[in-house]
């Protein structure tokens, strides 16, 4: 949350052009959310700062840790200019922080307004950079290495019949099932903010309406649907659940390197999975729900970049400068592409990511988006979740409890911390 050192700083305007920033120093810091395009950003950093001649510094906060370090460097003498804003709890703690930035030159490159967060005021806090979705990652040969074909897999007691066939067969077949669904701050938010969502999205879905601001309560409902999957996950696993706590296995190196044949996590890892799985896909978190044949991906987006309004006009017009860059400069949008798939810009060359790309175009009907297959798309509800850093924090603690010793005590436990857990939280941001 914000400092009170930070309230009440109001915004200004964007009014210096582009000569002006240049001949005035303007210059970049971008505090970056997404440590797997660390080496990525650095070396566009300083291509631009070298072709430019405008500093450009990038820091990337570690993992599961974005909210505190942003909160560290805003209260320092030169804070991030360029930031994320990703979901409505971040609107309501950083908007006041952020320029608007409807009209501005990085909204005008933009093709669809569909990803950009505003505050009650209708003020444009921050803009998608890049549209994901997440899963279950698979690699096909080894499910048919083990008998099985992807076309098998169609809904979770089918999935069930695969990854437990596959985990009694490890030796043998020399991979396991999943990869390791480790409780650390590296992997924890995999289960505790993503698989968590599909919970979230199936009340959305049986109140008929995706959620617009973060409700005070939740029922519950489909916590036996997250339990089937999250069950499935740590008993079928190249580590046994009662080591997951302390974490240190690496699950991306697990899967490309042959040793597991599903992965949970997203379309982020789309670069470093093809290069020595190239025919890797993508399936729904089937979970038991009824008709979930017709699921499709969770699909969204909370990297949206916003500019500080606080910083100088000649820093404010410099990262804007940057941002354009970014997504317009053939090397570069193409370089970030490659790294983050769909970027919702009009001059970023077209993804190669076919976890995205299997998506075709999406359609609104009901109030709920539909993939090119007619699947429903779950929209990203976990984006929703109230004092997002304390109330993921208790999860975890719930389930390393229940990873140590699988009791229905310990998983009311999770229960508690799931439902009462965001009542909780949902009163100490009200």
């Amino acid at each position: 949350m914000a400092g009170a050192a930070l309230a009440g700083c109001g915004g200004k305007d964007s009014g210096a052009t582009k000569s002006e920033a240049s001949a005035n120093g303007g210059s970049v810091y971008w505090l970056n959310f997404k440590p797997e395009i660390d080496e990525t950003l650095q070396t566009l950093a300083k291509k631009y700062t070298k072709d430019k001649g405008v500093e450009v510094k990038v820091v990337t906060a570690a993992s599961g840790t974005y909210s505190t370090t942003l909160t560290a460097e805003m209260e320092k003498s030169n804070p991030p200019s360029l930031f994320v804003i990703g979901n409505q709890q971040g609107v309501k703690d950083w908007g006041d922080f952020a320029l608007d930035l409807k009209d501005t030159a990085i909204a005008k490159e933009l093709t669809t307004d569909a990803y950009n967060l505003t505050d009650a005021n209708g003020k444009v806090v921050s803009i998608g950079y890049c549209y994901e979705c997440y899963g279950i990652i698979v690699n096909p040969d080894l499910v048919e290495k083990a008998g099985h074909k992807m076309d098998d897999i169609k809904n979770f007691d089918t999935l069930k019949t695969v990854v437990e066939d596959i985990h009694s067969r490890a030796e043998e077949l020399g991979f396991d099932a999943f990869s390791s669904s480790d409780m650390d701050d590296s992997s924890s938010w995999r289960f505790t903010g993503h698989m968590a969502n599909l919970e979230y999205f199936y009340e959305e879905k049986a109140a008929g309406k995706p959620w617009t601001e973060c409700p005070a309560t939740i029922t519950g409902d489909y916590l036996p649907n997250y339990k089937n999957l999250y069950d499935l996950c740590i008993n079928n696993s190249l580590t046994a659940p009662t080591d997951l706590s302390a974490g240190g296995h690496n699950a991306e190196e697990e899967f490309i390197n042959g040793k597991a044949a599903f992965f949970v996590n997203g379309s982020w890892e789309f670069a470093a999975v093809s290069k020595k799985v190239p025919n890797a896909v993508m399936i729904p978190y089937y979970c038991g729900v009824e008709g979930e044949e017709k699921a499709g991906l969770n699909c969204g987006t909370e990297n949206c970049w916003a500019v500080n309004a606080n910083v100088s006009k000649e820093d404010q017009q410099a990262t804007i400068d940057f941002m354009v860059w970014l997504v317009s400069d053939p090397d570069a949008s193409k370089t970030m592409v490659e790294q983050l798939g769909i970027m919702p810009y009009k001059n970023v060359p077209t993804s190669t990511n076919t976890f995205l790309n299997s998506l075709g175009t999406l359609k609104t009907e009901n109030n709920f988006k539909f993939d090119g297959n007619g699947n429903y798309i779950m929209d990203w509800a976990t984006n929703y979740q109230p004092n997002v850093d304390e109330y993921r924090k208790d999860l975890v603690s719930a389930l390393n409890a229940y990873n140590a010793d699988q009791t229905d005590d310990n998983w009311a436990k999770v229960k508690e911390a799931f439902v009462d857990g965001w009542a909780k939280q949902f009163e100490a941001i009200k």
